[in-house]
């Protein structure tokens, strides 16, 4: 990871115990693994996820995949200007092509990447060979490494193994807010025995479990640790919010003096609260809440 050593990550990321009443009163310490702050611009598991891919890229062309405000692809457009490689995103949604870019992918074009805009549904079979050599075909990008949809494959599932070392013998769970399920397919693999993960699906539909237990098994040949989902907190999927989540997130800011980012960080603290209140965890118990990102300007 030469060429990334360069960046200068700030790595293991911090683990921060806030004060809140709403755990304390049930007797549950509260922590933030700040994954925030391991580098201004390429922020918490993105750094994690993307890091071994752009290692193995070696200097050619990254295409990646994402909807109109994927924080991947915004990452991924920043590592592309920082170290210098092209890059090019796959957007989903042909009938975006024809419209202003909005602020992330604005942010995108800004940072060097070409916008490749695809109809959902060849977005959606992405993954077959012939509908990938054709998008590809079509993007001029035959000889790019190909990164999926959020990172998570099996480089990046290892990558985030880290992220549970780090927390190994520092709480009794953790908790993240899950996207594609990458993150915490690496991170409940790096915990030790006796640690449980949750995850806090932000979009809906049921399907993530299974994704997550097949990454697990490209990338270690086996499902991994103890970690469970609960899809209750993803208020309507990717991208959506709802008056009650933005209320919360803006108390939980004034409370803490910490930005918090609206689709998955506030969707996994809400949940815990929630959690909290209902008793989920045992007095007693220390969670760490796995702080992924931070508010986009």
């Amino acid at each position: 990871m030469t060429g990334l050593d360069t960046l200068r990550p700030h790595l293991p990321s911090p683990l921060q115990e806030l004060s809140d009443p709403r755990f304390a009163r049930h007797g549950v310490r509260l922590l933030l693994k700040r994954d925030d702050l391991i580098h201004p611009e390429l922020i918490g598991n993105k750094w994690r996820k993307l890091a071994p891919n752009l290692t193995a890229a070696a200097g050619r062309t990254v295409v990646t995949f994402g909807g109109a405000y994927s924080n991947h692809l915004r990452a991924t457009a920043a590592a592309g200007r920082l170290l210098g490689l092209p890059t090019v995103g796959v957007v989903r949604g042909e009938e975006l092509a024809h419209r202003p870019l909005n602020p992330s992918l604005a942010r995108c074009a800004a940072d060097g990447m070409r916008l490749h805009f695809v109809d959902r549904s060849t977005y959606r079979r992405k993954a077959e060979p012939d509908t990938l050599a054709r998008v590809l075909r079509a993007a001029r990008a035959e000889d790019a490494y190909v990164v999926p949809e959020g990172g998570s494959n099996s480089l990046a599932v290892r990558g985030c193994r880290a992220l549970g070392e780090e927390l190994s013998g520092r709480a009794d769970a953790v908790a993240i807010a899950c996207g594609t399920g990458g993150t915490l397919a690496g991170l409940a693999a790096g915990l030790a025995p006796g640690m449980r993960c949750l995850g806090v699906p932000v979009l809906k539909g049921g399907f993530l479990s299974a994704d997550i237990e097949s990454l697990q098994r490209r990338a270690f040949g086996a499902r991994c640790g103890d970690w469970t989902l609960d899809d209750r907190f993803h208020f309507g999927g990717y991208a959506r919010t709802a008056p009650e989540l933005d209320a919360f997130a803006e108390d939980f800011e004034h409370r803490h003096g910490l930005p918090v980012e609206r689709l998955y960080v506030a969707k996994l603290l809400y949940g815990l609260v929630t959690l909290a209140e209902e008793g989920a965890f045992a007095r007693g118990t220390a969670v760490a809440a796995v702080v992924t990102g931070r508010p986009f300007p």
